[in-house]
C-alpha cells in the first residue's frame, strides 16, 4: 500500500471540522481540492474513508484508523520541531493564561521536564475565565493564553489586530449523568432526557453547546443551578440534580463515581486553542518557545482516556 502522507493531513481535518466545508476554509483550499485529495487517498488505501451525510462526513471505520495515524504523524513532527530547536539558549521570563483543565492536565505535569530542558526560562501560569484571559492578553498582562471554544459554534471574542492563534487539541464533548439513570444509552435524545440540565457560566465552551443543542432540538432544556468547575459539576451529577456536558481533558485523572460518562452522537468537539501576539523575528523567542512546549505537550495527551 503506497500512501501519500500529506493527505492523512486532509482526512484529518475532515475528522476534526466534521465536513468537507469545514475542513477546507480550515485548511485554506477549495473544497474541490479537499474532495480530490479523499478520493485519491481512498483509491491508495483501497477503502471508503468517508461517508458524506446531510449533516456532515462521517468517518468510515478505516477511514477512523488511518485519521489516527494522521494524529500519530502530527504528533511525531510536533515533537522533532520541539527537538530541532536553536542551540542558542532560551532565556526570559512567559506568563501564560490557561484554564483549569488544561493547566492541570496538560501544563503543570510537564513543568519539571521544561525546567530541565530550557533552565533560564521562567514560565508563570495564570489560571482564570475565558473573558479574563483574553483581557490580559490585550493589555499584554500576558504573553499567551489557551483559551477553550466549541468546534462548532462561533469562536468567542474576535482576534486583536496583530493575534494569532494556534491550534493545540481538539477532543470530544461527554455526557455526564448520575449512575444508572437512563434505562438505555443507545439513541439518546438529548432534547427529552428525564433529568434536567446542569447550568454553567456563560463564558464556558460547553454553554455553547448546551445553545447548539437547544437549537438542533428545538427543545427548552432549562437549567438547575450553575456551575464553574468540572468537580462541582461531578458532585452535582452523581447527587442526582441534574447531567452535564464536559470535555474529555476535564474527566482525567478525577474521580467518577456516583456517574456514567457516555459518548453521544451530535456533542461534538472541543477546540483549545493557543492566542499570543506574533512578534516574528529572525531568532526564535521565549514565547515562541513555550507555544512549541504547549504544542508538544498537547500532541502527547490521548483524547480517549478518562481516567
Amino acid at each position: 500500500m503506497d500512501i501519500d502522507p500529506r493527505r492523512l493531513r486532509i482526512l484529518l481535518a475532515v475528522a476534526r471540522a466534521g465536513g468537507v466545508l469545514a475542513a477546507a476554509d480550515e485548511l485554506g483550499i477549495t473544497a474541490s481540492a479537499v474532495s480530490q485529495q479523499l478520493n485519491k487517498l481512498e483509491d491508495e488505501t483501497g477503502h471508503a474513508l468517508v461517508v458524506r451525510t446531510p449533516k456532515g462526513s462521517v468517518l468510515t471505520p478505516a477511514g477512523l484508523a488511518f485519521a489516527e495515524a494522521g494524529e500519530e504523524i502530527e504528533r511525531a513532527l510536533s515533537v522533532a520541531r520541539a527537538r530541532m530547536e536553536s542551540g542558542a539558549k532560551v532565556a526570559g521570563v512567559v506568563r501564560v493564561g490557561g484554564f483549569t483543565s488544561f493547566v492541570r492536565t496538560v501544563v503543570i505535569p510537564r513543568l519539571p521536564e521544561w525546567r530541565t530542558r530550557y533552565p533560564q526560562l521562567q514560565i508563570r501560569i495564570v489560571e482564570d475565565d475565558f473573558p479574563d484571559l483574553v483581557r490580559m492578553l490585550r493589555q499584554r498582562a500576558l504573553d499567551a493564553v489557551v483559551v477553550e471554544l466549541d468546534s462548532t459554534t462561533a469562536a468567542q471574542g474576535s482576534l486583536s489586530a496583530g493575534m494569532i492563534e494556534e491550534p493545540l487539541l481538539d477532543e470530544p464533548w461527554k455526557l455526564v449523568v448520575p449512575a444508572g439513570a437512563l434505562l438505555t444509552t443507545e439513541n439518546i435524545d438529548l432534547g427529552n432526557l428525564p433529568i434536567p440540565w446542569l447550568g454553567v457560566d456563560a463564558s464556558a465552551a460547553n454553554a455553547s453547546v448546551l445553545g447548539r443543542l437547544r437549537q438542533a432540538t428545538g427543545a427548552r432544556m432549562e437549567t438547575v443551578h450553575q456551575y464553574q468547575e468540572t468537580l462541582t459539576a461531578l458532585a452535582l451529577v452523581a447527587a442526582g440534580e441534574g447531567v452535564a456536558i464536559v470535555p474529555t481533558l476535564a474527566l482525567s485523572g478525577v474521580s467518577h463515581d456516583g456517574v456514567d460518562v457516555l459518548d453521544v452522537p451530535g456533542l461534538g468537539t472541543r477546540r483549545i486553542v493557543l492566542r499570543r501576539f506574533d512578534r516574528r523575528r529572525a531568532a526564535s523567542t521565549p514565547v515562541d518557545t513555550v507555544a512549541r512546549l504547549l504544542r508538544e505537550s498537547a500532541a502527547a495527551f490521548d483524547t480517549r482516556s478518562t481516567s
